[in-house]
């Protein structure tokens, strides 16, 4: 994870609003963008990046409820956001995968309960450590109808593949190590071999984190990120719009 050492969080927060939802004996606060008009809408789960639920984490959000989805981003860090590389990495390294997944879904168990939601359209997206978690919640959740992974490490035990139900969209980048082209091409494979739906792109000369335009030090891509996201939208639409 160590190129995303390289971003800063945007400077405006999203037009949604933040809200708050049970997971186990704790309470989780997260930032719900929702689209005009009664619904229902299908829906999209937010995850973060390592810098925790920062603004432009939240700007996905909203640009996700502009195309018709009700977007939920969870606070998974329960309040601390950081723009520095070593309070981030403490940060993910202190967060129980555990506690991550119930908060995620209940995250799930939210929207689906909510009456402008299609309980039956709801997908994930996230975005290095969320892209990971993107993944491993389709690996518990076998209800999700899509999971879009940017640059997330993509697991690499049969066991948890065979567990995945949703169609997958990848996002990653050539120059990347964290994780490597060839670990994404190994997961791509094993993805085919069970008879999973994928579909990976690798972007070349993109490093990590290429999608995010505050990555200062070149590692921003303009022209991958745009079809990253064109791909992105797309897939989301084949899946939670029909």
């Amino acid at each position: 994870f160590s190129a995303v050492g390289l971003l800063v969080w945007a400077g405006l927060a999203g037009a949604g609003e933040m809200v708050s939802y049970k997971s186990g004996a704790g309470t989780v606060s997260s930032f719900l963008a929702r689209p005009g008009g009664k619904g229902p809408f299908p829906a999209v789960i937010v995850i973060q990046e390592w810098w925790g639920l920062n603004d432009w984490v939240k700007q996905q959000a909203d640009k996700l409820a502009k195309e018709g989805y009700v977007a939920l981003a969870p606070d998974l860090y329960r309040g601390k956001v950081t723009d520095k590389q070593e309070e981030a990495h403490q940060l993910m390294s202190g967060l129980s995968q555990d506690r991550a997944l119930a908060d995620l879904k209940a995250a799930y168990a939210h929207l689906t309960s909510k009456k402008d939601v299609k309980s039956d359209r709801v997908g994930v997206i996230g975005w290095c450590m969320g892209g990971r978690y993107a993944l491993l919640l389709a690996t518990e959740e076998p209800r999700l109808k899509a999971s879009v992974p940017y640059y997330g490490a993509p697991p690499a035990d049969a066991a948890a593949i065979a567990r995945i139900k949703a169609p997958v969209l990848g996002n990653y980048g050539g120059d990347d190590q964290g994780p490597s082209p060839a670990q994404v091409r190994e997961f791509e494979a094993a993805m085919k071999k069970a008879g999973k739906s994928v579909d990976v792109k690798i972007y070349e000369g993109a490093p990590h984190a290429f999608a995010n335009e505050n990555n200062l030090w070149g590692g921003y891509r303009k022209e991958a990120a745009a079809d990253a996201w064109q791909r992105t939208l797309a897939f989301l639409a084949a899946h939670l719009k029909k």
